[in-house]
């Protein structure tokens, strides 16, 4: 029996994904007139399909495929939570999900969107649930949360298995808590965000929020 995605197989078998050093975005190679991509992260691209626009197709690199059982098993176990997309199959290669409308919380900063209180209530909720499933609830930041019709979609759950906190969400939280006053409705340039986003990757894990934010707070007052 034939599902409504079917019909987007054919062209995904045009594209190709791969990895890039440095915890860059994946490149994506071919091209597909019925594919419009959506989302690219360090380990995969998310395309729509014309012909099934209901849901998202979740692309891994070559070398990140072993992700792609992963991730269905953590979805599987996830089923039911509204706060997270519904995995209909996978593949060798992708995700089949339930396509989610709205903005990503990178998105709202870029375009002076307000983001709610709300959301970070909802995130918590959404943590405490990965945990009461036997999950961890890491790699939750901005461009994995959605405002959907002021509600939170978090995407991407493959870390989920994985040990350890990396405290993006905590340091998310704090800054919000502190500094998201300063800059609500107001849109920030990309190039500011881009360049806080690879210099947390790169030297914020590896120290504290406190120490993190004092130097970013000096690098802006210099500009």
């Amino acid at each position: 029996m034939e599902n409504d995605w079917d019909k987007a197989i054919g062209s995904l078998s045009k594209i190709k994904v791969f990895s890039n050093p440095n915890n860059e975005p994946v490149t994506i190679s071919g091209e597909a007139d019925d594919l419009k991509c959506i989302g690219v992260g360090t380990d995969a691209a998310v395309f729509q399909a014309l012909s099934a626009p209901a849901y998202a197709f979740k692309i891994y690199a070559k070398d990140k495929v072993h992700k792609v059982q992963v991730e269905a098993d953590v979805y599987q176990l996830l089923e039911g939570s509204p706060f997270f997309p519904t995995c209909f199959a996978s593949s060798d290669e992708y995700l089949v999900l339930s396509y989610e409308e709205g903005k990503t919380l990178f998105d709202c900063i870029l375009q002076g969107v307000h983001i709610p209180e709300q959301v970070v209530k909802e995130v918590e909720d959404a943590r405490e649930y990965i945990r009461n499933k036997g999950l961890n609830p890491r790699d939750i930041h901005l461009k994995n949360i959605l405002l959907q019709n002021g509600k939170t979609k978090i995407i991407d759950v493959s870390e989920y298995i994985l040990q350890g906190n990396d405290c993006r969400w905590e340091h998310l939280k704090k800054g919000y808590e502190q500094y998201y006053h300063l800059i609500d409705g107001i849109p920030v340039p990309f190039w500011l965000v881009e360049t806080i986003r690879k210099w947390y990757n790169q030297r914020g894990r590896n120290s504290s929020y406190e120490e993190f934010t004092k130097n970013m707070l000096k690098f802006l007052y210099k500009k």
